[in-house]
């Protein structure tokens, strides 16, 4: 932690380790706490995050004791000359005596400046895509993940991504069930995987759509199975169909049917990652006809049918559990 930081980047993931604690203390009364969380600050005083709010510290960066993982928040403060070197060169001493380290945000440029991500796919917020790949040439900045692993170092997108990235590390330790069970405790939507896009359409339609159509994809996320045509939701906004059409094709150059495909497959990917649903029940849940149009249009979307889609997550997974029995 250092002055101006971002609450919810350290927060977020402070919140998934704690309710990780309370949930398995429910489940093993006899059994020790996964985590131990301790907040590092760059001095021993309270520190003022960029929303107001003041937070002190456990202890600091000179009298941490041993660690197992390592999360650096983000927050403008960091981008502060003196700041940073002091993180960074903190950070680059600490990496050899930890199994892993991760950063929220903009907390990449630390990793970065420590040499640690060269040669490494990674992500940070999407405002500061173009300028952490600028300044640090050696990486390779993924512009839409919410968080990606290069070996022990990972790093996430802005704000919220911090929980997914936290949730994704509880998983590697204690299985995914826990990981799931943890995202209902926080009344999260769905817990997306790395690979997700950080932009949502809802969200990037109802920012570039007017008032009429602005909760049109909210509406849409909703009933998702039931009918979406044209007509549908031509009158749901009180347009006609040719109104419609113009509209969608001015603001997004799609036609509407375009986007409600785009829609079924972005709520599809988070499904066939999240559940053992059968890819005929996934289809049906998320409004395809049947399972041959699902697959058609996936196709389509990514150059890879659904099945292949889920056996690539499921390969990724036991990598990751293969890891972490190693």
């Amino acid at each position: 932690m250092f002055p101006a930081f971002n609450a919810l980047d350290l927060s977020g993931p402070l919140e998934v380790f704690s309710i990780a604690n309370e949930l398995v203390h429910e489940r093993e009364p006899g059994r020790r706490p996964p985590y131990a969380t301790v907040v590092l600050g760059t001095a021993a005083r309270a520190m003022r995050a960029e929303s107001g709010l003041e937070v002190m510290p456990h202890t600091t960066l000179s009298d941490a004791p041993a660690l197992d993982t390592l999360i650096v928040p983000g927050g403008h403060g960091l981008r502060r000359p003196r700041t940073f070197g002091t993180v960074s060169h903190w950070v680059q001493r600490q990496a050899p005596r930890l199994r892993r380290i991760a950063s929220v945000c903009t907390g990449a440029y630390a990793l970065a400046e420590a040499g640690l991500l060269d040669g490494c796919r990674v992500t940070t917020h999407w405002r500061h895509i173009q300028a952490l790949a600028a300044r640090y040439p050696r990486l390779t900045v993924e512009a839409d993940a919410i968080f990606l692993r290069a070996g022990n170092r990972y790093t996430s997108a802005g704000i919220s991504a911090g929980i997914d990235l936290a949730l994704a590390l509880v998983a590697e330790d204690e299985g995914p069930a826990l990981s799931l069970e943890i995202a209902r405790e926080l009344v999260i939507h769905v817990k997306r995987d790395g690979d997700q896009k950080q932009r949502s359409a809802p969200l990037t339609f109802q920012i570039q759509a007017g008032d009429r159509l602005g909760e049109l994809a909210a509406w849409a996320l909703r009933n998702l199975d039931g009918d979406l045509s044209a007509e549908q939701l031509a009158q749901r906004c009180h347009l006609s169909v040719r109104q419609l059409s113009r509209r969608f094709r001015e603001a997004f150059g799609l036609a509407p049917a375009q986007y409600i495909e785009q829609l079924r497959i972005t709520e599809a990917c988070a499904r066939l990652g999240g559940s053992r649903a059968s890819i005929a029940r996934v289809a049906a849940a998320v409004g395809f006809r049947s399972a041959d149009v699902f697959r058609r249009a996936f196709l389509r979307q990514f150059g890879l049918s659904p099945r292949e889609y889920r056996a690539r997550l499921e390969r990724e997974r036991r990598c990751t559990t293969d890891r972490r029995l190693q």
